[in-house]
């Protein structure tokens, strides 16, 4: 198995644009991505508040946009998806999102909605791991991504079910959808299902991560943002999250998506089997560790610890309202207004990232 690359690059809020296309570049995306056919850009919006570190930046996403555009793709569209705690329309507003998507004029499509997209049975040609536990009665995709390249917008964090969360983890909501929420006590295996179908129906993937501000702690929420100033890119998601989580202090053969994927030769989570150009990243060590919230401990006990046995009690009964309305209050009503919405504040006027988040349009 010939080595895959990742682009890493250093940048600044006066660069940064600039720099997303070196980086795209460095990183061969026109021999992944196909002109002849549309792009998808899904976007990572893990918490509709404008918490950076959690969700796509605006910077990161028009940087890739004007490249693509550059580099004579025209059929460019954005798709978001929705989880039973995040508002996507909020999230593209309030992250500053949608104003770029508006001034680069990229239709926006959201798979929860039948009149944009539907819904179709899929039967993978590759073995599934664990699909077919959440789609018991068979497995259903978005029409819409058949055909089509993806290119995926993730941030550089921590999650507390997977460890680090990146390109693997964004197709997700793309594919599950509301589905997601029944999947996390199996929820590695899922994300390896995931790029198989992904490499089935997609003729190009490729990722460009943003680690400008970056998430240590209890995420894709709860976390603390800090500044490193990086961004990434790859063809291959799998060593893309490698070399993310082994810049963030993990192991990633020790993070079990990454090492099953690896296994599967989906692509390389090994680092000796990892071409990393532009920066060299080779001592590079957030020391980042993931911890544990209020929802993260009811969480693990629920998908992982004693309560295993009995959660088809509480996720597949309408029991399951009570735990998305305890986690939707505990983040929005509690975490955020008395710890995260001064965390942001603090971060806008202090962070040259923050900063740049600020003179997008609101």
């Amino acid at each position: 198995m010939s080595k895959s690359k990742v682009a890493v690059l250093k940048t600044n809020p006066e660069a940064v644009l600039k720099d997303i296309e070196r980086l795209m570049h460095l990183a061969d995306f026109e021999q992944c991505l196909d002109k002849n056919k549309p792009v998808i850009l899904k976007d990572n919006i893990s918490w509709h508040l404008p918490f950076l570190s959690a969700n796509t930046t605006p910077w990161q996403l028009e940087g890739v946009i004007r490249t693509l555009k550059n580099s004579g793709y025209k059929e460019i569209y954005a798709v978001h998806n929705s989880t039973v705690v995040t508002n996507p329309y909020q999230g593209v507003v309030l992250n500053r999102l949608a104003p770029v998507y508006k001034r680069y004029g990229i239709p926006e499509k959201n798979i929860f909605v039948p009149q944009e997209i539907k819904w179709i049975d899929y039967r993978p040609r590759a073995k599934m791991r664990a699909m077919y536990k959440i789609y018991p009665d068979g497995i259903k995709i978005p029409e819409f991504f058949i055909g089509k390249n993806i290119l995926h917008l993730p941030t550089v964090k921590t999650h507390i079910y997977t460890t680090t969360t990146g390109s693997m983890k964004n197709a997700f909501g793309g594919l599950i959808n509301t589905k997601r929420h029944y999947s996390h006590s199996v929820i590695h295996e899922t994300l390896v299902d995931l790029l198989n179908i992904q490499k089935e129906i997609h003729p190009g993937i490729f990722t460009v991560s943003d680690g400008t501000i970056c998430g240590n702690g209890p995420g894709p929420r709860t976390m603390m943002p800090v500044e490193k100033d990086y961004i990434l890119a790859s063809a291959d998601p799998v060593a893309i999250d490698a070399v993310a989580s082994k810049m963030m202090g993990f192991d990633p053969l020790q993070i079990e998506y990454i090492r099953l994927a690896d296994a599967d030769r989906l692509g390389s989570g090994a680092m000796e089997r990892i071409e990393i150009v532009g920066e060299d990243v080779s001592g590079v060590n957030f020391g980042f560790s993931v911890g544990d919230n209020l929802a993260s401990r009811i969480g693990d006990a629920c998908w992982f610890g004693p309560l295993k046995g009995i959660q088809k009690l509480f996720f597949h009964t309408p029991l399951v309202g009570l735990f998305i309305f305890a986690s939707f209050c505990y983040h929005d009503y509690i975490w955020w207004p008395f710890k995260g919405k001064k965390i942001q504040q603090d971060l806008r006027k202090n962070s040259k990232w923050g900063r740049l988040f600020v003179s997008y349009p609101a």
